[in-house]
């Protein structure tokens, strides 16, 4: 285990949330973005924000500061703002990723909330991946459901691709 191998893993992570983007997200209606759905966090939209708003909040505590003001209700369905957005969250995760060293991966960063003070560096950016391949796959359910033919977004296709 070493900060390249995470480095490697989140670029997976960074190319999969904007396929899910530009690949599904981009040609639904606005209703269809917007549309309450029974599954998990509702619309596609309410499911992105989630997905976002998480990745944000997890690396702002490895770093020890304040999380963003939460992403506007789902009454601001704007795509471009919330395209933007998540740019800027991944664009912070890119930042820290960049100065990750080996040593850090065993740190324990987080002094808040309280159940997450014993989790070392590693665990929590294994978490964050694994909590996006979770929604990813629940996005593309949605969007199945919503008439859309998707693909299949497994790590090892990307290893193919991008020893």
């Amino acid at each position: 285990m070493n900060a390249d191998a995470f480095r490697h893993f989140y670029d997976y992570h960074f190319a999969e949330n904007r396929s899910i983007w530009d690949n599904y997200v981009t040609q639904l209606s606005q209703e269809q973005f917007t549309q309450e759905m029974n599954y998990s966090h509702g619309s596609v939209r309410a499911q992105i924000v989630h997905l976002m708003s998480v990745d944000e909040v997890w690396f702002s505590e490895l770093q020890g500061v304040e999380p963003s003001e939460p992403f506007p209700s789902a009454s601001l369905d704007d795509r471009d703002d919330i395209r933007a957005h998540w740019d800027s969250v991944e664009q912070g995760m890119r930042a820290y990723l960049a100065q990750l060293r080996d040593d850090m991966l065993f740190d324990k960063p987080i002094e808040e909330p309280e159940e997450d003070k014993a989790l070392v560096v590693w665990q929590v950016l294994l978490h964050v991946v694994n909590h996006g391949t979770d929604h990813r796959a629940q996005l593309l359910r949605l969007l199945n459901d919503l008439g859309l033919e998707t693909v299949s977004q497994d790590y090892i296709f990307y290893v193919y691709d991008n020893p």
